[in-house]
């Protein structure tokens, strides 16, 4: 290992010998709590383990399942091992989840009771996966948790560098099919530094680990608090009277928001009359109403941010009130440009698509040359999404390219192409067009525009149930309208931005 190198166990290490004693967890559901030292002895003994059973650098290792200690250190013992980890979003359906595994053909796999019955049907499926385990008590194929964590193999040093790859965190179905990303490790720690510079996060502060860990901001938000020294007290699955519950028992202050999750929080508040006067900083996505009612309650912060999965979770962070409606500002690792549809950086005040380059930007996606030739196009990183620099340099949103469209109900990424598809494969249904929408509780909502076969007929809720028992019910519309034809341009090609303009306020 050169002198030069660090990996995310350097931070597991570090802490042991700087806040040892310190309680660096704490679970909500079963009020177990665990030490820095603990952490990083109790990721020793699941990476030897590991290590016993054939797991090596670069192998992957398949999780669905919900927040807890037990996942955390999966991610430690991995760093260790320089193996890969692949979180699956256990929202998805059978065949997205069979999908996923399949593409990142994980060694073993972890999960939790509740998922055995989906996973149970897909193991045939699943050749490359040798061993099952459970992160709680173990049934037929997969084996207890206690497996892997018992103080048995020890654990034998791996060579593992800054540019190793960590994580594959799979995207929305750009064209039909999720893309994982696969993120090193040094893209989380410089994710790490940017958080704790930007938002003061130090081992004073307590976080409300409330986002999944399959998700980029769950994991990052609760990798930078614990690379910082601080306290995460976990929630299995967000809710919000429990949350509220434990921001004023835990004097929680740090948070990651995705409405409507904060909105959620403060009416828990509002009825319940508890203190949430600790939570001085919040960052995330959300509506304007709802960011200035939680400064005004609170006294505390709201930093606006623009990121995504390939690029660490974060290109733009600032405070709310320095621009409302803004992204906030590059973060210091991160160059960005603006650039028009033949790649020239266009002004301040004009819209371009975002680009960016830094230690932040993924290592590409998994199995996808041509993807990541398009991507990383003249060497920066194509984000597709669209925005505007003003005289100040904070950034503007302005949307997603009209060949990558977007819809981001509750910080989730959903391709409309994706719902269009399955929408197609109900047989009363002849033409349809996705897009989104305003939504008072997700910030935006799905709707569908359908056109039905000749003499069929077919309600509203009965296609919404269709879709939701093919792909994750959180891509199913909330909005359906059906009409008896759609607008088409020159070519005889339905003309989408006609049918956003038609059908966009109905």
């Amino acid at each position: 290992m050169k002198a030069s190198s660090y990996s995310i166990y350097g931070i597991f290490e570090r802490n042991a010998l700087y806040h040892g004693k310190e309680t660096a967890w704490i679970d909500a559901q079963s009020q177990e709590q665990i030490n820095f030292k603990q952490v990083k002895n109790q990721i020793d003994c699941i990476a030897g383990n590991l290590q016993s059973i054939g797991i090596a650098k670069g192998d992957r290792i398949g999780v669905v399942a919900q927040n807890h200690l037990s996942y955390f250190l999966l991610y430690g013992a991995a760093a260790a091992l320089g193996a890969i980890v692949l979180p699956v979003n256990w929202r998805l359906s059978a065949d997205e989840i069979a999908y996923i595994l399949q593409d990142g053909a994980p060694k073993v796999v972890f999960t939790d009771p509740k998922f055995f019955e989906v996973l149970s049907s897909l193991q045939p499926e699943l050749s490359s996966v040798s061993r099952w385990f459970s992160f709680s008590e173990g049934q037929d194929t997969f084996e207890n948790f206690s497996v892997v964590q018992a103080d048995i193999a020890p654990f034998q040093p791996v060579d593992v560098s800054g540019d190793d790859g960590y994580v594959i965190i799979h995207t929305a179905a750009v064209a039909g099919h999720p893309r994982g990303a696969l993120l090193s490790h040094a893209n989380l720690l410089w994710a790490n530094l940017q958080f704790m510079s930007l938002m003061n996060i130090d081992k004073q502060d307590v976080h409300l680990s409330l986002l999944p860990y399959f998700h980029v901001a769950g994991l990052f938000m609760a990798m930078a608090c614990f690379h910082a020294g601080a306290l995460n007290i976990n929630m299995a699955k967000f809710d919000a009277d429990q949350a509220v519950e434990l921001i004023e028992k835990h004097e929680v202050s740090v948070m990651f928001d995705f409405t409507p999750i904060l909105n959620s929080i403060l009416e828990a508040q509002d009825k319940t009359g508890r203190s949430i006067e600790s939570l001085r900083a919040v960052t995330g996505l959300d509506t304007p109403e709802t960011i200035e009612k939680y400064q005004n309650k609170t006294d505390g912060t709201f930093y606006s941010l623009y990121g995504q999965t390939e690029t660490s979770c974060i290109t733009t962070l600032s405070p709310y009130n320095e621009k409302p409606g803004a992204a906030g500002r590059p973060v210091p690792m991160a160059t960005v440009k603006l650039l028009d549809d033949h790649d020239h950086e266009v002004p301040p005040g004009h819209v371009g698509e975002i680009t960016q380059r830094g230690p932040m930007v993924l290592k590409g996606y998994w199995n996808l040359p041509e993807d990541n030739a398009q991507v990383f196009r003249n060497d920066w990183h194509h984000t597709g999404d669209l925005g505007r620099f003003d005289e100040n340099g904070y950034l503007w949103y302005a949307g997603r390219k009209a060949d990558k469209e977007l819809i981001k109900p509750g910080g989730e990424n959903v391709y409309p192409a994706e719902v269009e598809k399955v929408i197609l494969e109900h047989p009363a249904v002849e033409q349809t067009v996705v897009f989104g929408v305003p939504d008072p509780k997700w910030k935006e909502g799905i709707k569908a525009v359908c056109v039905l076969n000749p003499d069929e007929t077919l309600t509203a809720q009965e296609l919404i149930d269709f879709v939701g028992q093919r792909i994750a019910r959180y891509k199913k519309p909330q909005y359906v309208e059906f009409t008896t034809e759609l607008p088409v341009d020159r070519n005889g090609n339905i003309d989408r931005d006609l049918v956003k303009k038609y059908f966009f306020n109905e």
